[in-house]
Protein backbone atom coordinates (compact mmCIF):
# COMPACT_ATOMS: atom_id res chain seq x y z
CA UNK A 1 0.00 0.00 0.00
CA UNK A 2 1.14 3.62 -1.15
CA UNK A 3 -0.11 6.43 1.61
CA UNK A 4 -1.19 9.24 0.53
CA UNK A 5 -0.16 12.79 0.83
CA UNK A 6 -3.13 13.27 3.84
CA UNK A 7 -1.97 10.31 5.17
CA UNK A 8 1.94 11.05 5.37
CA UNK A 9 0.98 14.50 6.38
CA UNK A 10 -0.63 13.25 9.29
CA UNK A 11 2.06 10.52 10.10
CA UNK A 12 4.57 13.32 9.81
CA UNK A 13 2.88 16.00 12.77
CA UNK A 14 1.80 13.10 15.14
CA UNK A 15 6.00 12.14 14.93
CA UNK A 16 7.28 15.11 15.22
CA UNK A 17 4.75 16.34 17.90
CA UNK A 18 5.04 12.77 19.80
CA UNK A 19 9.22 13.95 19.33
CA UNK A 20 8.77 17.16 20.86
CA UNK A 21 6.59 16.18 23.91
CA UNK A 22 9.50 13.12 25.10
CA UNK A 23 12.70 15.56 23.87
CA UNK A 24 11.66 18.12 26.27
CA UNK A 25 11.21 15.26 29.11
CA UNK A 26 14.18 13.40 28.96
CA UNK A 27 15.92 16.33 28.49
CA UNK A 28 14.95 17.74 31.42
CA UNK A 29 15.72 14.72 33.44
CA UNK A 30 18.98 15.78 32.47
CA UNK A 31 19.21 18.83 33.68
CA UNK A 32 17.33 18.24 37.01
CA UNK A 33 20.71 18.92 39.03
CA UNK A 34 20.91 22.33 37.58
CA UNK A 35 16.95 23.09 38.67
CA UNK A 36 17.64 22.06 41.91
CA UNK A 37 20.50 24.35 42.73
CA UNK A 38 19.09 27.70 40.87
CA UNK A 39 15.62 27.00 42.62
CA UNK A 40 16.96 25.73 46.00
CA UNK A 41 14.28 23.08 45.36
CA UNK A 42 14.29 19.99 48.23
CA UNK A 43 14.06 16.62 47.02
CA UNK A 44 10.46 15.85 47.10
CA UNK A 45 9.88 19.49 45.38
CA UNK A 46 12.87 18.75 42.77
CA UNK A 47 10.14 15.34 42.09
CA UNK A 48 7.46 17.82 41.84
CA UNK A 49 8.98 19.41 38.62
CA UNK A 50 8.36 16.30 36.82
CA UNK A 51 5.05 14.99 38.76
CA UNK A 52 3.41 18.08 38.21
CA UNK A 53 3.43 17.66 34.53
CA UNK A 54 2.55 14.04 34.95
CA UNK A 55 -0.62 15.01 37.41
CA UNK A 56 -2.21 17.48 34.55
CA UNK A 57 -1.32 15.31 31.53
CA UNK A 58 -3.27 11.95 34.15
CA UNK A 59 -6.54 14.28 35.26
CA UNK A 60 -7.02 15.56 31.91
CA UNK A 61 -6.63 12.49 29.58
CA UNK A 62 -9.92 10.63 29.86
CA UNK A 63 -11.91 13.86 29.81
CA UNK A 64 -10.50 15.12 27.09
CA UNK A 65 -10.22 12.11 25.03
CA UNK A 66 -14.39 12.17 25.29
CA UNK A 67 -14.06 16.21 24.59
CA UNK A 68 -12.38 15.04 21.15
CA UNK A 69 -15.02 12.46 20.53
CA UNK A 70 -18.15 14.74 20.84
CA UNK A 71 -16.44 17.52 18.92
CA UNK A 72 -13.36 16.24 16.78
CA UNK A 73 -10.14 15.08 17.21
CA UNK A 74 -8.36 17.56 14.97
CA UNK A 75 -9.43 21.11 16.61
CA UNK A 76 -8.35 19.49 19.89
CA UNK A 77 -4.94 18.23 19.32
CA UNK A 78 -4.23 21.69 17.52
CA UNK A 79 -5.22 23.48 21.06
CA UNK A 80 -3.18 21.30 22.99
CA UNK A 81 0.00 21.91 20.92
CA UNK A 82 -0.65 25.95 21.03
CA UNK A 83 -1.22 25.17 24.97
CA UNK A 84 2.29 23.18 24.90
CA UNK A 85 4.06 25.80 22.97
CA UNK A 86 3.20 28.76 25.69
CA UNK A 87 3.71 26.79 28.33
CA UNK A 88 7.26 25.95 27.26
CA UNK A 89 7.84 29.61 26.55
CA UNK A 90 7.04 30.57 30.13
CA UNK A 91 9.07 27.42 31.78
CA UNK A 92 11.90 29.03 30.02
CA UNK A 93 11.32 32.76 31.40
CA UNK A 94 9.98 31.54 35.04
CA UNK A 95 12.48 33.08 37.84
CA UNK A 96 11.05 31.31 40.38
CA UNK A 97 10.54 27.89 41.52
CA UNK A 98 6.95 27.85 42.52
CA UNK A 99 5.97 28.92 39.24
CA UNK A 100 8.39 26.99 36.89
CA UNK A 101 6.14 24.11 38.61
CA UNK A 102 3.01 25.81 37.77
CA UNK A 103 4.11 26.03 34.37
CA UNK A 104 5.23 22.30 33.82
CA UNK A 105 1.87 21.57 35.17
CA UNK A 106 0.55 23.96 32.02
CA UNK A 107 2.65 22.15 29.92
CA UNK A 108 0.96 19.02 31.22
CA UNK A 109 -2.33 20.26 30.02
CA UNK A 110 -1.21 20.51 26.79
CA UNK A 111 0.27 17.61 26.15
CA UNK A 112 -2.95 16.07 27.64
CA UNK A 113 -4.73 17.60 24.54
CA UNK A 114 -2.17 15.88 22.09
CA UNK A 115 -1.98 12.31 23.57
CA UNK A 116 -5.89 12.10 23.92
CA UNK A 117 -6.25 12.38 20.32
CA UNK A 118 -3.26 11.81 18.48
CA UNK A 119 -2.88 7.95 18.42
CA UNK A 120 -7.17 8.54 17.19
CA UNK A 121 -6.17 10.71 14.82
CA UNK A 122 -3.51 8.34 13.13
CA UNK A 123 -5.71 4.65 13.46
CA UNK A 124 -8.75 6.16 11.87
CA UNK A 125 -6.51 7.51 8.45
CA UNK A 126 -5.12 3.71 8.37
CA UNK A 127 -6.50 0.58 7.67
CA UNK A 128 -6.38 -2.21 10.86
CA UNK A 129 -3.70 -4.30 8.53
CA UNK A 130 -1.58 -1.66 8.58
CA UNK A 131 -2.35 0.18 12.12
CA UNK A 132 0.97 -1.80 14.04
CA UNK A 133 3.79 -0.30 11.30
CA UNK A 134 2.28 3.26 11.57
CA UNK A 135 1.61 3.32 15.58
CA UNK A 136 4.97 1.77 15.21
CA UNK A 137 6.57 5.19 13.58
CA UNK A 138 4.88 7.28 15.80
CA UNK A 139 5.97 5.60 18.60
CA UNK A 140 9.91 5.60 16.57
CA UNK A 141 9.20 9.45 17.43
CA UNK A 142 8.12 9.47 21.06
CA UNK A 143 11.68 7.20 21.66
CA UNK A 144 13.82 9.50 19.07
CA UNK A 145 13.07 12.33 21.81
CA UNK A 146 14.05 10.01 24.54
CA UNK A 147 17.15 9.25 22.32
CA UNK A 148 18.01 12.47 21.99
CA UNK A 149 17.29 14.81 25.00
CA UNK A 150 19.62 13.74 27.47
CA UNK A 151 22.21 13.85 25.27
CA UNK A 152 21.42 17.44 23.49
CA UNK A 153 20.38 17.94 26.85
CA UNK A 154 23.21 17.45 28.46
CA UNK A 155 25.36 19.75 26.15
CA UNK A 156 22.57 22.18 25.94
CA UNK A 157 22.56 22.20 30.14
CA UNK A 158 26.67 22.30 30.12
CA UNK A 159 27.30 24.58 27.64
CA UNK A 160 24.19 27.28 27.66
CA UNK A 161 21.73 26.64 30.26
CA UNK A 162 19.00 24.67 30.69
CA UNK A 163 16.38 27.18 30.10
CA UNK A 164 17.52 27.01 26.20
CA UNK A 165 16.00 23.53 26.01
CA UNK A 166 12.26 25.31 26.91
CA UNK A 167 12.92 27.83 24.76
CA UNK A 168 13.82 24.94 22.22
CA UNK A 169 10.60 23.34 22.68
CA UNK A 170 8.91 26.68 21.85
CA UNK A 171 10.33 26.72 18.52
CA UNK A 172 9.69 23.28 17.86
CA UNK A 173 6.15 23.76 18.83
CA UNK A 174 5.25 26.69 16.53
CA UNK A 175 6.94 24.82 14.13
CA UNK A 176 4.58 22.17 14.38
CA UNK A 177 1.63 24.23 14.83
CA UNK A 178 1.77 26.05 11.75
CA UNK A 179 1.92 22.93 10.08
CA UNK A 180 -1.11 21.59 11.88
CA UNK A 181 -3.09 24.53 11.45
CA UNK A 182 -2.29 24.22 7.60
CA UNK A 183 -3.02 20.40 7.24
CA UNK A 184 -5.64 19.33 9.66
CA UNK A 185 -8.97 20.95 8.84
CA UNK A 186 -11.84 21.03 10.76
CA UNK A 187 -14.00 19.40 8.23
CA UNK A 188 -12.35 16.38 7.84
CA UNK A 189 -12.71 15.02 11.89
CA UNK A 190 -16.88 15.71 11.67
CA UNK A 191 -17.24 11.77 10.73
CA UNK A 192 -15.32 10.59 14.08
CA UNK A 193 -17.73 12.53 16.16
CA UNK A 194 -20.86 11.39 17.85
CA UNK A 195 -23.60 13.12 19.00
CA UNK A 196 -23.35 12.85 22.73
CA UNK A 197 -23.41 15.11 25.62
CA UNK A 198 -20.35 16.25 27.85
CA UNK A 199 -20.83 15.78 31.67
CA UNK A 200 -18.71 17.61 33.59
CA UNK A 201 -20.23 16.62 36.94
CA UNK A 202 -17.99 13.27 35.93
CA UNK A 203 -15.28 14.87 35.02
CA UNK A 204 -14.54 16.81 38.17
CA UNK A 205 -15.61 13.28 40.18
CA UNK A 206 -12.33 11.36 38.09
CA UNK A 207 -9.87 14.45 38.27
CA UNK A 208 -10.42 14.70 42.32
CA UNK A 209 -9.97 11.09 43.15
CA UNK A 210 -6.80 11.24 40.57
CA UNK A 211 -5.86 14.60 42.21
CA UNK A 212 -6.21 13.15 45.72
CA UNK A 213 -4.21 10.18 44.93
CA UNK A 214 -1.87 12.05 43.66
CA UNK A 215 -1.28 14.58 46.43
CA UNK A 216 -1.55 11.49 48.68
CA UNK A 217 1.39 9.84 47.51
CA UNK A 218 3.33 12.74 47.91
CA UNK A 219 2.73 12.93 51.41
CA UNK A 220 4.09 9.21 52.54
CA UNK A 221 4.45 8.00 54.42
CA UNK A 222 2.70 10.74 56.89
CA UNK A 223 -0.60 9.39 57.71
CA UNK A 224 -2.41 12.66 55.89
CA UNK A 225 -0.66 11.06 52.77
CA UNK A 226 -2.24 7.65 53.28
CA UNK A 227 -5.92 9.12 54.25
CA UNK A 228 -5.54 11.17 50.90
CA UNK A 229 -4.92 8.34 49.04
CA UNK A 230 -7.92 6.49 50.58
CA UNK A 231 -10.06 9.47 49.72
CA UNK A 232 -9.14 9.18 46.06
CA UNK A 233 -9.68 5.34 46.25
CA UNK A 234 -12.94 6.37 47.19
CA UNK A 235 -13.87 8.94 44.95
CA UNK A 236 -12.31 7.01 41.87
CA UNK A 237 -14.94 4.08 42.80
CA UNK A 238 -17.96 6.65 43.21
CA UNK A 239 -16.70 7.72 39.71
CA UNK A 240 -16.80 3.88 38.56
CA UNK A 241 -20.11 3.37 40.12
CA UNK A 242 -21.61 7.09 38.48
CA UNK A 243 -20.29 5.77 35.09
CA UNK A 244 -22.02 2.10 35.01
CA UNK A 245 -25.21 4.26 35.23
CA UNK A 246 -24.42 6.77 32.89
CA UNK A 247 -26.22 7.21 29.70
CA UNK A 248 -23.37 9.06 28.39
CA UNK A 249 -20.36 7.76 30.33
CA UNK A 250 -17.27 10.35 30.30
CA UNK A 251 -15.84 6.49 30.76
CA UNK A 252 -17.18 3.45 29.25
CA UNK A 253 -17.09 0.98 31.56
CA UNK A 254 -17.64 -2.05 29.39
CA UNK A 255 -14.31 -1.79 28.13
CA UNK A 256 -12.93 -3.14 31.16
CA UNK A 257 -16.20 -5.18 32.16
CA UNK A 258 -16.77 -6.94 28.84
CA UNK A 259 -13.99 -6.36 26.80
CA UNK A 260 -10.32 -8.51 28.15
CA UNK A 261 -8.33 -7.33 25.13
CA UNK A 262 -8.75 -3.97 25.65
CA UNK A 263 -8.73 -4.29 29.49
CA UNK A 264 -5.44 -6.85 29.62
CA UNK A 265 -3.59 -4.39 27.45
CA UNK A 266 -4.17 -1.42 29.15
CA UNK A 267 -3.19 -2.75 32.67
CA UNK A 268 -0.20 -4.10 31.10
CA UNK A 269 0.37 -0.96 30.04
CA UNK A 270 0.44 0.40 33.60
CA UNK A 271 2.29 -1.72 34.99
CA UNK A 272 5.25 -1.63 32.35
CA UNK A 273 5.62 2.22 32.88
CA UNK A 274 5.47 1.51 36.61
CA UNK A 275 8.48 -0.19 36.47
CA UNK A 276 10.32 1.50 33.68
CA UNK A 277 9.64 5.48 33.69
CA UNK A 278 12.10 6.58 36.16
CA UNK A 279 15.19 4.56 34.97
CA UNK A 280 16.48 8.12 33.68
CA UNK A 281 15.23 9.72 36.58
CA UNK A 282 17.47 7.20 38.68
CA UNK A 283 20.23 6.74 36.41
CA UNK A 284 20.84 10.32 35.66
CA UNK A 285 21.40 11.01 39.44
CA UNK A 286 23.55 8.22 39.79
CA UNK A 287 25.93 9.00 37.47
CA UNK A 288 26.58 12.45 37.89
CA UNK A 289 26.30 11.99 42.22
CA UNK A 290 28.17 8.41 42.07
CA UNK A 291 30.11 8.15 39.21
CA UNK A 292 30.75 12.15 38.96
CA UNK A 293 30.01 12.71 35.07
CA UNK A 294 29.07 15.83 33.25
CA UNK A 295 25.87 15.99 32.51
CA UNK A 296 27.33 15.40 28.51
CA UNK A 297 28.58 12.47 29.36
CA UNK A 298 25.61 11.36 31.46
CA UNK A 299 23.73 12.23 28.77
CA UNK A 300 25.81 10.18 25.85
CA UNK A 301 25.29 6.88 28.45
CA UNK A 302 21.37 7.47 28.96
CA UNK A 303 20.84 7.94 25.05
CA UNK A 304 21.12 4.22 24.90
CA UNK A 305 18.34 2.89 25.59
CA UNK A 306 15.11 5.43 23.84
CA UNK A 307 17.36 4.69 20.50
CA UNK A 308 17.10 1.45 20.79
CA UNK A 309 13.72 1.93 21.26
CA UNK A 310 13.24 4.03 18.07
CA UNK A 311 14.96 1.59 16.04
CA UNK A 312 13.29 -1.29 16.84
CA UNK A 313 9.93 -0.07 17.67
CA UNK A 314 8.36 -0.13 14.20
CA UNK A 315 9.74 -3.33 13.06
CA UNK A 316 7.77 -5.00 16.20
CA UNK A 317 4.86 -2.28 15.39
CA UNK A 318 5.48 -3.99 11.94
CA UNK A 319 5.81 -7.65 13.08
CA UNK A 320 2.71 -6.79 15.12
CA UNK A 321 0.53 -6.99 12.23
CA UNK A 322 1.20 -10.11 11.57
CA UNK A 323 2.19 -12.21 14.55
CA UNK A 324 -0.03 -11.98 17.82
CA UNK A 325 1.11 -8.82 20.41
CA UNK A 326 0.82 -10.92 23.14
CA UNK A 327 3.42 -13.02 22.26
CA UNK A 328 5.27 -9.98 21.14
CA UNK A 329 4.92 -7.86 24.09
CA UNK A 330 5.11 -10.53 26.83
CA UNK A 331 8.88 -11.61 25.80
CA UNK A 332 9.15 -7.69 25.85
CA UNK A 333 8.36 -7.32 29.39
CA UNK A 334 10.60 -10.25 30.27
CA UNK A 335 13.59 -8.63 29.01
CA UNK A 336 12.68 -5.15 30.96
CA UNK A 337 12.26 -7.35 34.13
CA UNK A 338 15.37 -9.00 34.09
CA UNK A 339 17.05 -5.87 33.03
CA UNK A 340 15.64 -3.66 35.94
CA UNK A 341 16.76 -6.56 38.55
CA UNK A 342 20.50 -6.04 37.16
CA UNK A 343 20.06 -2.59 37.95
CA UNK A 344 19.31 -3.49 41.20
CA UNK A 345 22.99 -4.29 41.77
CA UNK A 346 24.89 -0.72 40.58
CA UNK A 347 27.33 0.07 42.84
CA UNK A 348 30.30 2.94 42.49
CA UNK A 349 32.40 0.60 40.94
CA UNK A 350 29.57 -0.42 38.55
CA UNK A 351 31.53 -0.73 34.80
CA UNK A 352 29.79 1.72 32.73
CA UNK A 353 29.96 -0.87 30.08
CA UNK A 354 27.39 -3.03 31.88
CA UNK A 355 25.40 -0.15 31.87
CA UNK A 356 25.40 0.14 28.40
CA UNK A 357 24.74 -3.40 27.74
CA UNK A 358 21.94 -3.37 30.29
CA UNK A 359 20.28 0.01 28.35
CA UNK A 360 20.51 -1.66 24.98
CA UNK A 361 18.69 -5.11 26.76
CA UNK A 362 15.92 -2.83 28.48
CA UNK A 363 15.55 -0.51 25.23
CA UNK A 364 14.94 -4.05 23.31
CA UNK A 365 12.29 -5.00 25.85
CA UNK A 366 10.29 -2.07 25.87
CA UNK A 367 10.42 -1.82 22.32
CA UNK A 368 8.99 -5.27 21.81
CA UNK A 369 6.66 -4.73 24.08
CA UNK A 370 5.23 -0.66 23.45
CA UNK A 371 4.36 -0.63 19.64
CA UNK A 372 2.24 -4.22 20.03
CA UNK A 373 0.39 -3.44 22.82
CA UNK A 374 -0.70 -0.05 21.65
CA UNK A 375 -2.16 -1.73 17.99
CA UNK A 376 -3.81 -4.05 20.57
CA UNK A 377 -5.68 -1.59 22.77
CA UNK A 378 -6.97 0.67 19.55
CA UNK A 379 -7.84 -2.76 16.86
CA UNK A 380 -9.94 -3.89 20.10
CA UNK A 381 -12.38 -1.12 19.98
CA UNK A 382 -14.89 0.37 17.59
CA UNK A 383 -14.26 3.52 15.33
CA UNK A 384 -16.54 5.87 17.47
CA UNK A 385 -14.12 5.07 20.70
CA UNK A 386 -10.75 5.82 18.74
CA UNK A 387 -10.30 8.64 21.41
CA UNK A 388 -11.71 7.43 24.93
CA UNK A 389 -9.27 4.18 23.88
CA UNK A 390 -6.55 6.29 22.99
CA UNK A 391 -6.96 8.77 25.99
CA UNK A 392 -7.09 5.61 28.08
CA UNK A 393 -3.79 4.20 26.97
CA UNK A 394 -2.45 7.31 27.47
CA UNK A 395 -3.92 7.92 31.10
CA UNK A 396 -2.34 4.21 31.67
CA UNK A 397 0.78 5.66 30.47
CA UNK A 398 1.06 8.84 32.43
CA UNK A 399 -0.46 7.26 36.07
CA UNK A 400 2.31 4.58 35.61
CA UNK A 401 4.46 7.01 35.36
CA UNK A 402 3.20 9.00 37.70
CA UNK A 403 3.39 5.73 40.42
CA UNK A 404 6.66 5.13 39.20
CA UNK A 405 7.78 8.66 40.66
CA UNK A 406 6.01 8.39 43.53
CA UNK A 407 7.98 5.32 44.67
CA UNK A 408 11.10 6.81 44.20
CA UNK A 409 9.67 9.87 46.34
CA UNK A 410 8.67 6.93 49.16
CA UNK A 411 11.85 5.78 49.26
CA UNK A 412 13.98 8.95 49.33
CA UNK A 413 11.14 9.94 52.16
CA UNK A 414 11.98 7.28 54.17
CA UNK A 415 15.50 7.22 53.51
CA UNK A 416 16.62 10.94 54.04
CA UNK A 417 14.06 12.62 54.67
CA UNK A 418 12.48 16.26 52.86
CA UNK A 419 16.03 17.61 52.31
CA UNK A 420 18.03 18.04 49.06
CA UNK A 421 18.75 14.93 47.17
CA UNK A 422 22.89 16.61 48.16
CA UNK A 423 22.22 16.05 51.50
CA UNK A 424 21.97 12.13 50.89
CA UNK A 425 25.13 10.22 51.27
CA UNK A 426 26.31 7.90 48.92
CA UNK A 427 25.23 4.97 50.36
CA UNK A 428 21.81 5.95 51.11
CA UNK A 429 21.67 6.81 47.45
CA UNK A 430 22.67 3.49 46.52
CA UNK A 431 20.42 1.54 49.04
CA UNK A 432 17.19 3.60 47.38
CA UNK A 433 18.10 2.96 43.56
CA UNK A 434 18.63 -0.57 45.02
CA UNK A 435 14.98 -1.02 46.39
CA UNK A 436 13.83 1.44 43.51
CA UNK A 437 14.99 -1.07 40.53
CA UNK A 438 14.03 -4.17 42.89
CA UNK A 439 10.36 -3.49 43.30
CA UNK A 440 10.27 -2.32 39.43
CA UNK A 441 11.76 -5.76 38.67
CA UNK A 442 9.03 -7.46 40.80
CA UNK A 443 6.56 -5.04 39.13
CA UNK A 444 6.83 -6.06 35.62
CA UNK A 445 7.05 -9.53 36.02
CA UNK A 446 3.81 -9.84 37.59
CA UNK A 447 2.94 -7.57 34.18
CA UNK A 448 3.81 -10.50 31.88
CA UNK A 449 0.74 -12.23 33.49
CA UNK A 450 -1.70 -9.56 31.89
CA UNK A 451 0.20 -9.37 28.83
CA UNK A 452 0.31 -13.14 27.39
CA UNK A 453 -3.19 -13.81 28.64
CA UNK A 454 -5.00 -11.02 27.73
CA UNK A 455 -5.93 -13.37 24.83
CA UNK A 456 -6.09 -13.05 20.37
CA UNK A 457 -5.97 -10.22 18.51
CA UNK A 458 -7.87 -10.81 15.13
CA UNK A 459 -5.29 -10.67 12.27
CA UNK A 460 -6.36 -9.22 8.94
CA UNK A 461 -2.96 -10.12 7.07
CA UNK A 462 -4.58 -10.31 3.62
CA UNK A 463 -2.08 -7.85 1.72
CA UNK A 464 0.78 -10.07 2.75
Amino acid sequence: MSFTRQQISLISIASVAAFMGTFLISSVNIALPHIEQEFHLTAIELGWTITSFLLATAILLLPIGRWADINGVYKTYKAGIVIFTLASLACGIVQDGFWFIIFRFMQGIGAAFTNATGTAILVSAFPQQYRGRVLGISIAGVYLGLATGPFIGGLITQYVGWRVLFYLAAVIGIIIAILAFRILKDTLSKSTTIKETFSYTESLIYMAGLIMLVFGSSKLPHPIGWLMMAGGLITLFVFWQVENRSTYPLFDTRLFTHNRLFAYSNLAALINYSATYSIVFILSLYLQKIKGLSPRDAGAILITQPLIMAIFSPISGRFSDKIQPNIIASAGMLMCSSGLLVLSFLTPSFPIWAILLTLVWLGTGFALFSSPNMNTIMSSVEKNQYGIASATASTMRVVGQIASMTFITVFFALIIGNKPIDMASPSQFLSITKYCFILFATICLIGVYFSYYRGKLHIDDSSY
